[in-house]
């Protein structure tokens, strides 16, 4: 191609979006999830849960450290690790549910770069005033003592949000108030600095700069979504058929002009500075800001709301023949949305049943295979395994090992005489075990004989077994 027609470049610029502020029934409901979503996410770490005196006591905590997940009353060990395999299945079909019946409100409504978003606009709007303001901030190509001190002032206060949302990551981590009067003191491990350095980097970044572009361009939901919707799906809307034709002006009664006043309110109220009366889009998030902007306007000249609003596709020849649309519980409740929240609830109770039926003391035996089994001086057959014992509890308890199966094989633990063993609170302790076979009394005809190894908690009477195999012969 020669150099007078050169190659249309591939990327565009970003253009800043200025958001107005907009106030209606969608927005206080993100205001509300915003304020719920935040102080679960601030304070969490900081509540007490009493688990004894050996035990943390933050009600939530990752101990990766000593390998433990605390929620409240609820603790998850190493190889319970599917008790959040199954939680994060239960999300991702709940995202599924969620998109089916409302498209993408997810996202416009509770996903974190959302909500960060929101939080970094409003302050935004507090230091440099609503969005013709900020425009004219933006436009104003001189960097005065003003725009200097508002852009400052407005760079200080995200960093200082980057800052308490890295600091609240790490907290769930560690011992909160430990943690941060390591943290203030100098004293806490660089690993807590570094990744609330990168947290409070990538909130600056992605809350303050990115915005849209991470919705858009980073998150792969949007080209996710189209699978999990149809076109009973209620997605945010604009009715071209009562809209059009736009026009400004005064309104009069024979006008044959739609109700859309081309006022430019829902593009100026969106967060990701689309024209949702050009159709449905990738870009949108369905955080129906522009619904409660354009019911506003409506108001304002008499027309009924609902210009746009929730809507799904099945429903449109219905109102362009001035038929009324199916119920809202029509389009929810349907095939799809039934058999996701089956899934999930099956999931679910699956957990719980797994919750609660699992023990407090548990066990794990690996028989030692090099060598399969000793023959000792005395003719006698030993197979050894090593036996880890789980005791869940919060204090010490006093564990039993009997074996089940030919009453020809005896248990021995490796250091004693008896068949006891002092397990410590909230520990796994490995324990070395012999199955003797003797000379004279052993097991014959086979090989290998199956074993049951059953532990007993002598405090509360809890059983639990592990069955294994015995290798070789006593004669």
């Amino acid at each position: 191609m020669s150099d007078s027609n050169p190659a249309p470049s591939l990327y565009a610029a970003r253009e800043p979006i200025f958001p107005r502020r907009v106030s209606g029934p969608f927005r206080n409901l993100k205001w509300l999830i915003l304020i719920v979503t935040l102080g679960i996410y601030y304070v969490t770490p900081w509540f007490r849960w009493d688990r004894g005196p050996s035990l943390p006591d933050q009600a939530v905590l990752l101990d990766l450290a000593n390998r433990r997940f605390y929620f409240f009353w609820i603790e998850i060990w190493p190889h319970e690790f599917y008790f959040v395999a199954g939680l994060l299945i239960m999300a991702g079909l709940g995202l599924f549910l969620f998109t089916s019946a409302l498209g993408r409100v997810w996202c416009g409504y509770a996903c974190p770069q959302t909500v960060w978003t929101d939080l970094f606009i409003l302050v935004e709007r507090w230091i440099e005033g609503d969005r013709n303001a900020r425009l004219r901030l933006h436009r104003q190509k001189k960097m005065d003592f003003r725009k200097a001190r508002l852009r400052v002032t407005k760079w200080t206060a995200w960093f200082l949000i980057g800052l308490a949302t890295g600091g609240a990551w790490v907290f769930y981590f560690a011992d909160a108030p430990t943690l941060l009067r390591d943290l203030v003191t100098g004293n806490a491990h660089p690993v807590a600095y570094t990744t609330m350095l990168i947290l409070t980097a990538t909130t600056f970044f992605f809350g303050g700069f990115a915005r849209e572009q991470i919705c858009i361009y980073a998150c792969p939901w949007p080209r996710i979504q189209a699978a999990m919707m149809d076109e009973d799906t209620l997605v945010v809307g604009y009715r071209e058929w009562r809209g059009e034709p736009r026009g400004k002006g005064k309104r009069q009664a024979d006008s044959d002009l739609g109700d859309c006043i081309d006022c430019m309110a829902c593009v100026n109220v969106c967060p990701v500075g689309i024209d949702i009366r050009d159709g449905q889009q990738l870009e949108c998030i369905t955080c129906a800001l522009c619904i409660d902007a354009c019911d506003d306007m409506m108001a304002k000249v008499g027309k009924p709301r609902g210009l746009i609003d929730y809507m799904a596709l099945s429903d449109e020849g219905r109102e362009r023949a001035g038929e009324p649309p199916k119920s809202v519980w029509k389009h929810i409740f349907r095939a799809r949305t039934i058999l996701y929240t089956s899934l999930w609830s099956l999931v679910g109770f699956g957990l719980l049943f797994a919750l609660f039926i699992r023990s407090d003391i548990d066990l794990t035996v690996a028989p030692v295979r090099n060598p399969t089994f000793v023959t000792m001086s005395d003719g006698s057959i030993r197979n050894t395994y090593d036996v880890r014992l789980r005791n869940k509890h919060g204090e010490d308890r006093l564990f039993k090992l009997t074996l089940a199966g030919d009453p020809a094989l005896k248990l021995e633990i490796e250091g004693t005489q008896i068949d006891t063993v002092n397990v410590t609170a909230d520990t796994a302790q490995l324990t070395r075990v012999y199955v003797v076979a003797s000379k004279d009394t052993g097991p014959a005809g086979a090989d290998a004989t199956p074993v049951r190894i059953w532990v007993e908690d002598l405090v509360s009477g809890e059983r639990a077994y592990k069955d294994t195999t015995f290798n070789g012969r006593g004669n």
